[in-house]
């Protein structure tokens, strides 16, 4: 323990029973919340889009990220609660993160190096690099704060105001999702802003908004400096609980022998060297720790809402009728409901258990928010089910798939292999023919044209179009109010595909005479489609009634409101879950070790997403909804290993124990000093005695050589 004494709280002036200074914290909270799950929102679409990798790739980055996250909090709570204080600690690294998001957005602008003008960076290894110091910047900077700003909330309250705390991690959580539901909201939209020299989506500014809120939670958290509580740090404690830990294994193993009479507990074998409070600390602090080992993988499914369900969501229909939602923006259901379901549950639902005289104590919510997760992985995998019968059957590896479009004004008879089609003019195959091997080629009119087809659903929701021009004459194709252009087209050639965002498209058709023609044609999701441009079209009132359209892809046909489920049981389990765990951890944490028991909570997040990582690289199931059933049943398991861990634990009031211990530490320093001045007069005593031993040698040594001299 420190030897320098606490200073007395001093009583803060309150509103409505609750200190003032709280609310500045939570203010600060909700801004830094929307700085980072703004910037998280379009992550996983910036890696992907703008950096170019590949879904896995993205996905891997998104996960280690988030686990870097996680992991830095135990360095912030080092330096909490060792030397700076929650409060310096959160501002120095406050400004870390601030400079983190600004780095991150800088890193998106592709003009800085895109010399020639053409949309694309000429340098990505500069943007990747910056991309990286901004991110590992920001992790520090969140991960440093996380565990201190809730504890320094709860350092706020006086002994008494127990209440008004619990409300508090409540209300603190509510900030949380505030922030995160219009972030999520917002940040998309601001994504979408065309920016740049070739208008391309505005990743500079969905970046620089959060940039931008993360500076001002600075300033608002400086702002209330005067009201707050700050607890002195008590030392360096990690190292101290370390130290105490490391040498109660070694005495114990120093006293393996059955001759020397069993302890207690494990760590009373520390008492030689430390003193009995700081060891009863030590084992509140292990007691929790150990409870903390099956939860991360709560957080390994939770934490997938941001990977495996918003790919999920790309091959949904977001069209709600009266919205339109976009995939990424599926995620604001979760803070919307949290912002729903944490009023109910602290004045509806855990009033109503209490009056029925349950004992919902928090590890049985926590048990209870473990299952309601399971549950919603199983939701998960039935609507996947769903969703793969509407996929259109892409060829594997080793196969190739044929579709055949008939240009001709007269009927076509194919033969390919052992499929024979009739072809109308003007039409296509309904299907793509699926080969292995090579097959011969039957047709009754000149030789064709091939060209490649896309092998895999459009990204993004959006609708991969693509013109064929049988005129004669050379046609240029764009969308209408917008910068989507499929470029010169000659005579039976086929335009690039042009992905279209779903609502009722216009296509501007013109020719290099000057006439023009508009095509309409409403669009969903993930659809694709070749619209044929036939020799007898001409341009017109009546143009667009010679367009034929044949479908490639169809549409994603399963509504994206069949997600909402599954986001309702794992918010309902966040809410009864993690809010819990944050009082919980509060609650039975010692005074000096709060931030620290914070950090260890906050841990348990950064090992579920590496356990995402290591399950989805080790399970390597063909299926999708095969995984969320694997998942679904790991996180069953572990519930049940939970709710027994859970029935044995003692619920403790760390105050108590601590009071009890400083009256008897007086009396324990007194008997340790009496004990140390023993042992250094018996360390006096037998030095002085090796010394007279010594000397004695010395003369006998001497007699001997004199007589050796005489001899």
């Amino acid at each position: 323990m420190a030897d320098e004494k606490q200073k007395p709280r001093a009583k803060s002036a309150t509103v409505f029973g609750y200190p003032i200074s709280i609310f500045f914290i939570v203010v600060n909270e909700f801004c830094e919340r929307f700085s980072y799950y703004g910037m998280r929102a379009v992550l996983v679409l910036y890696l992907k889009y703008f950096l170019r990798w590949d879904d896995d790739f993205a996905t891997t980055i998104y996960h280690a990220f988030v686990a870097l996250c996680y992991l830095t909090p135990i360095l912030g709570a080092i330096v909490a609660d060792s030397w700076l204080g929650k409060f310096k600690t959160i501002v120095y690294l406050s400004i870390v993160y601030t400079v983190g998001q600004i780095v991150l957005a800088v890193s998106a602008i592709h003009d800085i190096t895109d010399t020639n003008k053409d949309g694309t960076p000429d340098n990505m290894t500069f943007h990747v690099a910056l991309s990286m110091v901004g991110l590992a910047l920001i992790a520090l900077g969140t991960g440093g704060i996380k565990p201190c700003v809730a504890a320094f909330g709860g350092d706020q309250f006086q002994d008494h105001q127990e209440k008004q705390r619990s409300t508090f991690f409540s209300i603190f959580y509510l900030s949380i999702n505030a922030g995160s539901l219009l972030s999520t909201v917002i940040t998309p939209i601001l994504k979408a802003q065309e920016c740049g020299h070739n208008k391309q989506q505005c990743y500079p500014l969905a970046f620089g908004v959060p940039a931008a809120l993360m500076l001002v939670a600075l300033i608002v958290f400086i702002i209330g400096s005067g009201m707050y509580n700050k607890t002195a740090p008590q030392g360096n404690i990690m190292v101290k609980v370390c130290k105490c830990v490391w040498f109660a294994i070694k005495n114990r193993f120093r006293h393996r022998s059955p001759a020397y009479p069993k302890r207690e507990h494990w760590m009373d074998w520390a008492e030689e060297k430390y003193d009995k409070l700081l060891i009863a600390q030590v084992k509140m602090v292990l007691k929790v720790l150990f409870l903390y080992i099956p939860l991360p993988m709560f957080w390994a499914l939770f934490d997938q809402q941001g990977s495996r369900w918003t790919l999920q969501a790309t091959t949904l229909d977001g069209n709600f009728g009266f919205l339109i939602v976009q995939p990424e923006q599926m995620q604001t259901v979760n803070p919307i409901l949290i912002l729903v379901l944490v009023p109910i549950m602290d004045s509806l639902i855990y009033p109503l258990i209490a009056k029925c005289k349950l004992n919902f104590t928090p590890l049985k919510r926590m048990t209870v928010g473990m299952f309601l997760a399971a549950l919603a992985f199983v939701a998960a995998g039935l609507v996947q089910l769903q969703i793969d019968q509407t996929l259109p059957n892409f060829p594997s590896n080793t196969e190739g798939q044929v579709k055949f479009i008939n240009m001709d004004n007269k009927t076509l008879n194919v033969e390919a292999g052992h499929n024979k089609l009739t072809l109308e003019p003007y039409t296509a195959s309904d299907d793509y023919l699926s080969f292995e091997d090579s097959f011969k080629l039957t047709l009754g009119t000149d030789p064709s044209e091939t060209f490649t087809d896309i092998k895999s659903k459009p990204e993004k929701g959006a609708n991969a179009i693509r013109f064929l021009n049988g005129l004669d004459s050379v046609l240029n194709v764009s969308v209408k109010n917008s910068d989507l252009n499929f470029g010169d087209i000659v005579k039976n050639n086929m335009s690039k595909y042009v992905d279209v965002p779903q609502g009722n498209a216009e296509f501007w058709i013109r020719d290099r005479i000057g006439q023009e023609c508009v095509y309409s044609q409403k669009l969903g999701f993930g659809s694709s489609y070749t619209l044929i441009i036939p020799p007898t079209f001409t341009f017109g009132e009546q143009c667009s009634q010679s367009i034929r359209q044949v479908e490639d892809i169809s549409s994603n046909s399963v509504s994206m409101a069949w997600q909402i489920p599954q986001y309702f049981l794992i918010t309902a389990g966040e809410v009864v879950f993690s809010v819990t765990g944050l009082e919980f951890s509060y609650s039975q944490a010692p005074s000096n070790m709060k931030s620290v028991l914070q950090a260890g909570w906050l841990l348990t997040v950064a090992v579920g997403n590496i356990i995402v990582l290591i399950v989805a690289e080790a399970a390597k199931l063909p299926e999708q909804w095969a995984e969320y059933i694997l998942f679904a049943s790991l996180l069953i398991l572990v519930c049940v290993i939970f709710a027994i861990m859970a029935y044995f634990y003692t619920y403790i009031d760390p105050t108590k124990i601590e009071a009890q211990f400083a009256q008897i530490e007086p009396d324990e320093k007194d008997r340790r000093k009496s004990m140390e001045m023993e042992r250094r007069k018996d360390s006096v005593e037998q030095q002085n005695k090796d010394r007279r031993n010594s000397k004695s040698s010395n003369s006998s040594s001497e007699d001997e050589e004199a007589r050796q001299t005489k001899i």
